[in-house]
């Protein structure tokens, strides 16, 4: 994090998540002024306020759905990284109602609180399902993009910039897959696959707080940052997590599971288009055309026929070895090794 932001002041909705805590923990060693924390969940707050045990971190009970809460949190406030979110996916295509009300009102919320209290930068977080979405959860990330590129494009002189990231899966993140197999493993159960050919994209969670801080201090407003990523199968996962257990390498089938792509998206054709390359870092600028369409009637955009999107089943697949190394880098993978006595070197089964 840029050393310049000590002595600022943060709000982080959804704080007492997996990215929410790591981005806390970051902003402290800043050297920031204040951290505020937004979240439902006070139980979550009071360990989190047990754990840190650090006066700069404020804590608020609210809701992104109201309005009020998240405009008292923000007074005063500089910096804001929207994290809140209903993220399941199957939770979202049977509630789906419940998750527009949070992932587009309520980032509809953040984004106007944020306008009325001055802040300067409003980083939002999304996801590759919002790409070519199935499902619910995906489509309502997609219209939170909308959201935060609608206020960019309608507020020129706006005193916030607002821009988003979207990454894909965040290893051990809560909700994720590894937890679940790495929890049937201990339990001598195989893991349940739903589908051994489907890829994902594969991240740390450090490397998606590296985009948002890569975001924070390059993007301008509409902005959607990507953060390049090597993907695997959900298959070659799970025998890497039975290799590193020194259990065989099965796993039960389930199916498809409600909502589920075969493989996800980072980026379109679209967005590649007009997409800035960063190295690491994809860089997709809002489409600032406005509505009148006469200007483009005759000229098309004829880029977009000879680029593929990205995603991953196209990305740079990892092996067995090299998804064993990427976990072994992930403390939780790490610490569960060392409860079950398990050396942390490569294991042949």
């Amino acid at each position: 994090m840029d050393s310049s932001l000590s002595d600022r002041h943060f709000l982080i909705t959804g704080g007492t998540g997996s990215f929410g805590q790591t981005m806390v923990s970051r902003l402290l060693q800043a050297g920031a002024a204040e951290v505020r924390v937004l979240s439902r969940d006070e139980s979550k707050q009071d360990a989190m306020r047990h754990r840190l045990r650090d006066d700069r971190v404020r804590y608020y009970v609210g809701d992104v759905r109201d309005f009020d809460s998240v405009h008292k949190a923000a007074r005063g406030v500089e910096f804001v990284f929207h994290a809140a979110a209903l993220k399941q996916v199957p939770s979202c295509e049977f509630f789906p109602l419940e998750a527009v009300r949070t992932n587009v009102l309520g980032s509809a919320n953040v984004v106007d609180a944020c306008e009325r209290n001055g802040i300067e930068t409003l980083v939002l977080l999304s996801t590759d399902k919002a790409v070519y979405p199935i499902n619910a959860m995906g489509m309502t990330k997609a219209l939170m993009e909308k959201v935060a590129q609608a206020h960019a494009r309608n507020n020129p002189s706006a005193r916030t910039r607002v821009c988003c990231v979207r990454y894909g899966n965040v290893m051990y993140s809560r909700g994720s897959v590894i937890p679940l197999f790495i929890e049937q493993i201990r339990n001598g159960l195989a893991p349940t696959v739903t589908e051994p050919s489907m890829t994902r994209f594969l991240m740390s969670l450090g490397q998606s707080v590296e985009l948002v801080e890569h975001a924070f201090r390059h993007g301008e407003p509409g902005d959607i940052f990507i953060r390049k990523a090597g993907a695997c199968t959900i298959a070659d996962l799970a025998t890497a997590l039975c290799n590193l257990f020194g259990v065989p390498a099965k796993f039960e089938v389930l199916g498809t599971r409600h909502g589920e792509k075969l493989y996800e998206t980072l980026a379109s054709r679209e967005d590649l288009a007009r997409a800035e390359d960063f190295g690491d870092f994809l860089r997709v600028p809002i489409d600032s055309r406005d509505l009148n369409y006469a200007l483009y009637f005759d000229e098309g955009d004829t880029r977009q026929e000879h680029i593929a999107d990205y995603h991953s089943h196209n990305a740079r697949r990892l092996d067995v070895p090299e998804i064993m190394s990427l976990l072994l880098t992930l403390p939780e993978v790490r610490a569960q090794l060392d409860e079950v006595g398990q050396p942390t070197e490569f294991r042949d089964t």
